[in-house]
């Protein structure tokens, strides 16, 4: 299956009715900084459909893009090291746990996003057993590995696989589009 068409609908900070209209959502979480939005904008295969940044904290809303016209695409705001206040980024973790542990909203897949260079890290490892808690279906991006120098490869990838279990693990590079088909696949 190919993405035909995506749009931006809305950020929302909580509750929406947008939620409850029978869409199916796949939600990208990861820690700031770690791709999310470029991601998503390899899947989609537009540049700028949801913003990046260079600098940790740039999504701060539960931003939903429709796929196909049947299918959300939902942008979480990133866990652990952000260059926004603590209250922020408390709001910020308040919003996740929220969306994914205390609404009724269920997703057909989470794609949790870990950065192939710096590896798994304590955050990431917390909401994975959340998300496994919560009979969450988690597929785990494994993004940037265009970055891992070739000798570190096979060493860094094994650490990750030990992190990770049972969890389909895709290696992906949202710059060279390295794992594109793969997780498209998995979630469309």
């Amino acid at each position: 299956m190919k993405i035909k068409s995506a749009k931006f609908i809305k950020g929302v900070l909580g509750s929406d009715d947008i939620f409850d209209n029978g869409i199916p959502q796949v939600a990208f979480i990861g820690r700031s900084n770690v791709g999310k939005s470029s991601v998503i904008n390899s899947l989609v295969n537009k540049n700028n459909l949801a913003k990046t940044s260079s600098s940790p904290g740039r999504t701060q809303e539960i931003n939903l893009f429709l796929i196909n016209k049947s299918l959300y695409f939902v942008d979480l705001p990133g866990y652990g090291y952000a260059k926004v206040p603590n209250k922020l980024k408390n709001s910020l973790r308040a919003m996740l746990n929220w969306y994914f542990f205390v609404s009724d909203y269920e997703q057909k897949k989470v794609v949790l996003i870990i950065d192939a260079v710096v590896g798994p890290t304590k955050d990431d490892l917390d909401i994975l057993r959340s998300l496994e808690d919560y009979k969450k279906d988690i597929i785990v991006v494994v993004n940037k590995i265009d970055k891992i120098k070739k000798t570190k490869y096979e060493e860094q990838f094994k650490k990750i696989k030990d992190f990770i279990g049972v969890h389909r693990i895709i290696p992906f590079s949202a710059k060279k589009k390295i794992g594109v088909k793969e997780l498209l696949e998995e979630i469309l």
